[in-house]
């Protein structure tokens, strides 16, 4: 495989200035399921690309990118850290060439799922991290799902090949059930657990052994493959030809004219299945124990995308939602690119995360925000680190950097030059499960827990703060305990504000079980001109994760055409307080059917009003149910405490969905209603004598049981809390 600079998109002084051709720039992410080693292996990539001089460990508190104290403390990544480093490949068409990765390390933990979703949004490509022991855990299915979301190219990296019970060929079972991925291994483990010496390379047909008198894993020897491993090494290099000739035409031909299917080949081949995310690669390794990740880094450089093979974005154009424009990369062309994070730095004020998806941004220029039309000056431009910054002068496209300066710009924000006519889409997130009452704990921490709640939601596109109108109380939302446990310790530490937080309360909502008509009328004469508007729908479920769908059959012209909108904004105004507890309505359908108008008293209020007494009218006869939302949790535990975690999981309404046992370790599913997982890590803990962990994400809505239901309409009435 010949490799090509392409400058063709470049101007002459562009090309010149440009220290690291996009063909030989690598953007992707580390993600994985909590624990499974992305921080760990982060590190020891910067280490051996020479970014660091000394390895940092995350249960000391020193890995370079979990800066923040709450990191530190916990041993858990809570924010995506960006770093750019450099890597050199030993061998294939990259061989000596120093490429520029710019990574960025994603937490683990369901609270922080944001932070991925941002993250995969703007990155080229993805290191999926998975446990030797664990194989695919609840969060690593989300990561995947994620990637599969934002079409990013990956490879695997099964880490902790060196723990008791570590199995790399069932964590490839597992990824081929649990992910429905196409995985094969690119490279075979020598040994395995305490034993584990090295790696058996399946395109080179290579031994890659370590020097054990070197502690940090940097001294490796290539040798022939020794012979206990041949017969298996031929098997799995013969699986991985057929693999990738099955996506080869060109190669199919060769394979079944048994023709030999050269090295460069194999790996263009590879790297083009992976491209077209029809194939997963597979590398065995233990970074704890620093093995293997020299070569998960060469599987980057040869197998993920650069910035020039991707396919353009698809922006839509300002004025028209329905005409696509395609940014490509392109140094001369205008600047294009997406605000994908915000930052609060005590000492240079607000970052701006920003990936440039075309042209070129220069410190000091001048650019516009395409959600609010007023102009930002970047008075700084900078290279990212962690948390420590360099200043830099000029970035291309390709390249994800800090800007310092821009005051108005939110996360999903399109940021360009001016005339350009388009915005990116933006990355979504999940809404808030978990919501609590946060009170100053004096008079002059008010202005500043104001200020602190909106710089932190400004950050946090899953953080939400709201103001409760009957008891005048502030709400923050989030994802979970962890997550709102951690805004208030920022609050503290960052910004000076010492809260005091209420019980957390669940973002209940409300559904209907069956079919019903509704007909809204607002009628008012007061001796002049009056008020009229009247509205008859029709509402029916819709299926679950549908959300809201209307639709307009009126005919001949009963409502204007120019009273059609207002009648749904009543209607989706009334659907934000329900009828059983007041809280939002989902999973409904709305057909506008009838109604009439007042040549003189009909106005776009009036029937913003009729759009509401309709739905309040059509959701009383409809069964209106309260919906509580369900968490997936999986529990691992030693097998001589299963029998009280699963019981503990029934008291707490849990159903259980499956249970899995493997040396000696009882892996439990189960669906759990949030509002009874409170408290969950310290009782799991007790049950366990500490030896159990658990994970969970949010699954679905479910409706309450019958019994339940009024007593949470008593505490609703008591501090409503919505989102």
């Amino acid at each position: 495989m010949s490799v090509t600079i392409d400058t063709k998109n470049l101007s002459p002084a562009n090309a010149k200035e440009r220290k690291n051709p996009l063909e030989f720039q690598r953007n992707f992410g580390i993600a994985a399921h909590i624990d499974a080693g992305k921080t760990t292996t982060t590190e020891r990539i910067l280490y051996y690309s020479g970014k660091i001089h000394k390895i940092g460990e995350v249960h000391e508190g020193a890995a370079t990118t979990d800066w923040m104290s709450q990191e530190k403390e916990r041993g858990i990544t809570i924010t995506a850290a960006a770093i750019t480093t450099e890597w050199k490949t030993t061998d294939g068409p990259f061989a000596g060439i120093a490429h520029r990765l710019n990574i960025i390390d994603t937490p683990g933990h369901v609270d922080f799922t944001a932070e991925v979703e941002r993250s995969l949004k703007v990155l080229d490509g993805a290191v999926g991290v998975f446990c030797a022991v664990g194989h695919v855990q609840p969060q690593s299915e989300t990561v995947w799902r994620q990637m599969n979301k934002y079409n990013v190219p990956r490879v695997a990296f099964v880490n902790k090949m060196d723990r008791t019970g570590a199995d790399f060929f069932g964590c490839i079972e597992s990824m081929r059930e649990k992910l429905k991925a196409n995985a094969h291994p690119l490279y075979l483990p020598i040994g395995k657990e305490e034993n584990l010496k090295g790696l058996i390379d399946l395109v080179y047909m290579k031994a890659i052994t370590y020097d054990e008198s070197d502690k940090w894993g940097s001294k490796l020897f290539v040798d022939e493959i020794p012979a206990e491993y041949k017969e298996q090494a031929d098997e799995y290099r013969q699986i991985l030809v057929e693999e990738i000739a099955s996506h080869d035409d060109d190669l199919m031909e060769k394979f079944l004219n048994d023709e030999e299917i050269t090295v460069d080949e194999l790996r263009a081949g590879i790297r083009k299945a992976t491209l077209s995310l029809e194939f997963t690669g597979v590398i065995p390794g233990s970074a704890f124990k620093n093995k293997g990740v020299q070569k998960l880094l060469d599987a980057v450089i040869d197998y993920l995308p650069s910035p020039l093979d991707i396919p353009p974005q698809k922006a839509h154009h300002i004025d028209d939602e329905d005409t696509i424009v395609e940014v490509a990369p392109d140094d001369a062309a205008p600047l294009a690119g997406l605000a994908f994070k915000l930052w609060t730095d005590p000492f240079v004020g607000k970052l701006v995360f920003f990936r440039i998806y075309q042209g070129t941004l220069r410190k000091g220029t001048a650019i516009i925000n395409q959600r609010t039309g007023k102009t930002e000056r970047v008075s700084r431009l900078m290279m990212l680190h962690a948390d420590r910054r360099e200043d830099i002068d000029v970035a291309y496209s390709g390249d994800i950097v800090a800007i310092i300066g821009a005051k108005e710009v939110r996360t999903g924000d399109t940021l360009c030059d001016k005339g350009m006519e388009l915005t990116l889409e933006p990355p979504t997130f999940p809404e808030p499960v978990i919501n609590m009452s946060v009170e100053p704990a004096s008079k002059a921490d008010q202005e500043k827990l104001s200020l602190a709640l909106q710089s932190l939601s400004d950050e946090d596109p899953t953080f939400r703060v709201s103001s409760n109108e009957e008891t005048g109380q502030t709400i923050i939302a989030g994802m979970g305990e962890l997550h709102l446990e951690i805004i208030k310790d920022r609050l503290l530490r960052e910004f000076k504000v010492d809260a005091a937080v209420g019980k957390p309360q669940i973002s209940y909502r409300e559904s209907i079980s069956l079919a019903a008509d509704g007909v809204g009328k607002f009628v008012r004469q007061s001796g002049g001109r009056g008020q009229y508007g009247h509205a008859e729908i029709k509402i029916e479920p819709n299926e679950k994760g549908k959300g809201y769908e209307f639709s307009n059959e009126i005919v001949g012209g009963v409502i204007p055409r120019e009273f059609i909108r207002p009648t749904e904004d009543g209607i989706k105004e009334a659907m934000n307080n329900g009828t059983v507890a007041g809280y939002p309505v989902i999973d409904c359908k709305v057909r506008l059917v009838f109604g009439s108008f007042h040549e003189v008293d009909s106005n776009e209020m009036a029937f913003r009003m009729a759009g509401i007494f309709a739905f309040r009218d059509a959701m009383a006869k409809a069964q209106p149910q309260l919906l509580e939302p369900l968490m997936k949790v999986e529990v691992e535990t030693p097998e001589e405490f299963q029998g009280d975690v699963v019981g503990d999981l029934n008291r707490r309404r849990g159903v259980i969905q499956g249970m899995d046992s493997k040396g000696g370790i009882a892996k439990i599913n189960a669906f759990v209603p949030l509002e009874s997982m409170f408290g969950y890590s310290t009782d799991v803990r007790s049950l366990s004598k500490g030896r159990a962990s658990y994970s969970m994400e949010f699954s679905h809505y479910e409706a309450v049981p019958g019994n339940l239901v009024q007593e949470i309409v008593k505490t609703a009435s008591r501090a409503p809390a919505r989102t």
